[in-house]
């Protein structure tokens, strides 16, 4: 099967969509199929053996430079492609491109209405490569922010065109006005546009059902799943006379890491009055500049509290540096503050026998009631967060059985090859229908 699988960068950070594509491409090509994972605004960042294409498609200098200049939306193809070149746009995008909202509506809005937006040039040079040198049988989009690309692929393919559902409302909703109202807009337009969409999990395929105005049969739950080579079972030393809680995102306020931070100064007080444990606190992930003042708000919080030797942040982790940080924990908390719609962390701790603490919302209820793996609390609520944490610290029998738990569920029900088999079972059935004449003519 021909699949071109077109996945939007991330700036040069680790994200968890960037993970998720280049885990299932991989697994897809590893099952003997013919997979072109085609980066687009960014080259894609992994923590595993990146199998994208040397290429990117809507490279992200030439798309802004068309919404903000009119000239480069006349421009000849040859001379975009000097702005093109994959380790041009990495190292700008390491150095001065935003992935916030606040100041991305107008090209946020251009680049959902395709061909009718600013970036047109692109959604025409991206269908002519498709047509004329590739031939895909399936296209796949990473998200339904590239859903402008849609209508332009299928009119001239004729081909399925799947769409993973991946957070995007959450960038959505940060959108100013009159952005916001225009992107839900030409969001729910143009998700007509696509033959169906894939949601890591049921909450989320709920939820973008009405988000997007689209039909829920159209929405399909695919889990994620794991590349498991290099996992395995945490191994408590002996000696060790701390307990251990990791945090693993990005460094950033959505993440909820200063609710962690309020939860470990509740917890000191409460292992004073009863003789516990010390408890120690380590976050790793993704801290990009615009959010370095919040990690110094909450390192100036705990040192406050006295607690500035509890605390350490770890920094961004690679593959290896990131499975021997969870296999350093005692149990992993992320007390997200919006409602997660992936969860990708809390698979990859469950993967090393590692216990979660969740607030029960979005996805974390479903996940924790498939798997037992760990314990829910009231959301953005440091006083609950503390109690759940000490369920762990109090009993390690309770650790021990939830870390399995976890484990056993995602060699069961969450891997890369679980994922392809079933990605690939849904390409083949929406390929044995016809694509309607209306879709081909809209």
């Amino acid at each position: 099967m021909r699949i071109v699988y077109l996945a939007a960068g991330a700036a040069g950070m680790y994200c968890g969509s960037c993970l998720h594509d280049n885990t299932l491409a991989a697994a897809m090509i590893e099952a003997g199929e013919d997979v072109l994972l085609v980066p687009t605004y960014t080259p894609i960042r992994t923590d595993e053996e990146d199998v994208s294409e040397p290429r990117v498609m809507f490279g992200g200098i030439n798309v802004y430079l068309q919404q903000k200049v009119p000239l480069f939306r006349r421009t000849p193809w040859f001379l975009d492609w000097l702005f093109d070149r994959p380790r041009l746009i990495d190292w700008l995008a390491r150095r001065s491109m935003s992935t916030q909202a606040a100041g991305l509506g107008d090209l946020t809005v251009s680049m959902l209405r395709g061909e009718e937006g600013n970036q047109r040039k692109e959604v025409e040079k991206l269908v002519h490569w498709l047509a004329s040198h590739v031939r895909p049988e399936v296209v796949h989009l990473s998200n339904s922010m590239l859903v402008g690309m849609a209508r332009e692929i299928r009119r001239r393919l004729h081909v399925p065109i799947v769409c993973t559902l991946s957070g995007e409302d959450i960038f959505l909703e940060k959108l100013p006005a009159p952005w916001y109202e225009q992107a839900r807009a030409a969001l729910r337009e143009r998700a007509r546009d696509v033959t169906a969409f894939v949601a890591l999990n049921r909450y989320y395929a709920d939820f973008m059902s009405e988000y997007l105005d689209v039909e829920p049969e159209r929405i399909h739950v695919i889990p994620h799943g794991l590349k498991l080579a290099g996992h395995g079972t945490r191994r408590r030393p002996p000696a060790r006379r701390e307990f251990v809680i990791g945090f693993l995102a990005r460094i950033c306020e959505d993440k909820g890491l200063h609710h962690l931070a309020d939860a470990l100064a509740l917890l000191a007080g409460d292992e004073a009055a009863a003789g516990g444990p010390p408890v120690v606190l380590k976050a790793a992930g993704y801290l990009g500049k615009s959010d370095r003042a919040y990690l110094d708000g909450v390192t100036a919080r705990l040192r406050g509290a006295g607690l500035h030797d509890r605390f350490e942040y770890v920094g961004e982790l690679d593959r290896a540096g990131k499975i021997e940080f969870l296999q350093s924990l005692d149990v992993m908390s992320l007390p997200t503050v919006y409602r997660e719609s992936k969860g990708l962390p809390v698979l990859e701790a469950w993967a090393n026998a590692v216990p979660v603490v969740l607030p029960a919302h979005g996805t974390f209820p479903e996940l924790i009631e498939d798997t037992g793996g760990g314990r829910l609390h009231e959301p953005e609520n440091p006083r609950a967060l503390a109690d759940a944490l000490k369920e762990f610290i109090r009993d390690e029998r309770l650790c021990e059985t939830c870390g399995r738990a976890g484990q056993q569920a995602v060699h069961a029900r969450y891997t890369d090859h679980l994922m392809a088999r079933r990605t690939l079972d849904l390409y083949r059935r929406l390929m044995e229908k016809p694509v309607p004449e209306k879709a081909m003519q809209s």
